[in-house]
């Protein structure tokens, strides 16, 4: 028998053969991307599962799987992952595992496939609002109720499923002979929706909710939030939220009060940025409400330095403030009422602030720690310094008549002597008594006053 020495050429082509045969097993390996959908289901989720959805199209994923525990959540959050769901090019799944109650009801309707395990329960989605502290939730408006339900009821005729059976989980009016009752909410068990056709098929694990997708060979990618994505669910709690606005709001007022640039302004421009960067990733903030809350602050600014009093600047600024940091809380399909809750949340922090304000510019000075930053020494004449003149504190208390208008400086008569005067703010015409309140370096304050019993020399 003769033995042939292989060439080069054929151990090129032998290498090139199993290439060929064995590339197409690992190229069609499946892939397939898990996301928990777990918890309170807030605004900061539905980037996090936006992202998943674009990096599974990109990967050409033959499905993504939502596993869902959830008793609900935000509406607005919910709307914005059921979009993103029916509008996925990759095929999805929601894994029911177990329970999607309330908004975990919708974003499992909007998947293409619905599997639920053993136990498990879908439904009772009737939007309501946050109740007083401590107290219950509140039922909302018929309007908010009739959104919700079309929501469901569009939800369901878009993946063929029983739009009637998706109304009775939100609005306990609709009433589904031998299914609910009128007055009551449609929740239901795995076997119900099985029956009912909610549900497509009843699995107890991933593996084999895989399996019955035939994707038994899949690689699995378990999707994680990265740290800026937790880091924008945790700025967005509404908790964390008002805290940021108190802080953000009680650093300017703070700063205001005590000019320079120091502690509380660096505190109040990184709490409203770190509130702004947050409700921005989730696509609440915009440049809109970005450019109302600064439009805010200048017209606070301008009622505080140059507009003495408190007019129609200071209402228009507190106007801004609370109408631009109060639509960064709501979203797509927001109601009116959670409008309102949001303006409400804004007001209490807003309120908070400036009663935090007034204790901290009250107290801080006496502290160790404010007594090193704020400057309380005398600096009077026997050190060398000159305030107020002593001629014109002479005028503290004297009362006269106004020579002019003042709005809100002017001149006015004390003891047959024209002096400049400005008033605290007020307009004062001419020819009404004054009186001298203090005396602020070169400015002599007046303040109206009753004419006196016995007309002296003005």
């Amino acid at each position: 028998m003769t033995i042939r020495k292989c060439s080069t050429t054929d151990v090129v082509a032998f290498f090139l053969a199993l290439w060929v045969w064995v590339c197409p097993v690992y190229a069609q390996q499946p892939v397939v991307y898990v996301v928990p959908v777990d918890g309170i289901i807030d605004l900061g989720l539905a980037p996090f599962i936006q992202r998943v959805l674009n990096e599974a199209e990109k990967e050409d994923a033959k499905a993504v799987v939502l596993e869902i525990n959830t008793f609900g959540g935000r509406v607005d959050a919910a709307v914005v992952i059921r979009d993103a769901l029916l509008n996925s090019k990759v095929p999805t799944v929601a894994f029911v595992n177990k329970r999607a109650i309330s908004a975990g009801a919708l974003i499992s309707l909007a998947a293409e496939t619905i599997a639920m395990a053993d136990g498990g329960t879908i439904g009772a989605a009737t939007p309501v609002q946050i109740g007083a502290p401590g107290g219950p939730a509140q039922p909302v408006a018929e309007k908010t109720v009739s959104y919700m339900r079309k929501e469901f009821r569009a939800t369901a005729e878009t993946r063929k499923r029983p739009s009637l059976i998706a109304e009775a989980m939100v609005d306990a009016d609709v009433e589904i002979k031998d299914v609910i009752d009128k007055g009551k909410l449609l929740t239901l068990t795995t076997e119900e929706a099985l029956k009912l056709k909610v549900a497509d098929f009843q699995a107890n694990t991933l593996e084999l909710v895989l399996e019955s997708r035939n994707l038994a060979n899949a690689t699995i990618r378990y999707a994680s939030e990265t740290w800026a994505e937790t880091l924008v669910r945790f700025l967005t709690n509404p908790a964390v939220s008002s805290l940021l606005m108190t802080l953000g709001i009680l650093g300017i007022i703070a700063e205001i009060r005590m000019p320079g640039f120091g502690i509380p302004g660096v505190l109040g421009i990184t709490s409203l940025a770190l509130f702004f960067w947050g409700h921005g990733l989730v696509r609440l903030a915009g440049l809109e409400e970005f450019l109302l809350v600064g439009l805010g602050v200048i017209l606070v600014g301008i009622e505080v330095f140059l507009i003495p009093g408190f007019g129609i600047f200071g209402i228009l600024g507190i106007a801004a403030l609370v109408g631009g940091l109060g639509l960064s809380l709501v979203g797509a399909g927001a109601t009116w009422e959670v409008v309102l809750d949001a303006i409400g949340q804004v007001s209490i922090s807003l309120l908070v602030a400036i009663a935090l304000s007034l204790v901290v510019l009250r107290v801080f000075p006496r502290l160790p720690f404010g007594k090193r930053l704020v400057l309380n020494k005398e600096l009077g004449a026997k050190e060398g310094y000159e305030s107020t003149p002593d001629t014109d504190r002479q005028w503290i208390g004297k009362q006269g008549t106004t020579v002019s208008d003042l709005h809100p400086s002017g001149i006015a008569h004390f003891n047959g002597q024209r002096v400049d005067v400005v008033s605290e703010g007020e307009f004062i015409q001419a020819g009404k008594w004054v009186e001298v309140v203090h005396v602020d370096g070169n400015r002599i304050v007046v303040r109206s006053c009753a004419e006196p019993p016995e007309r002296g020399e003005t």
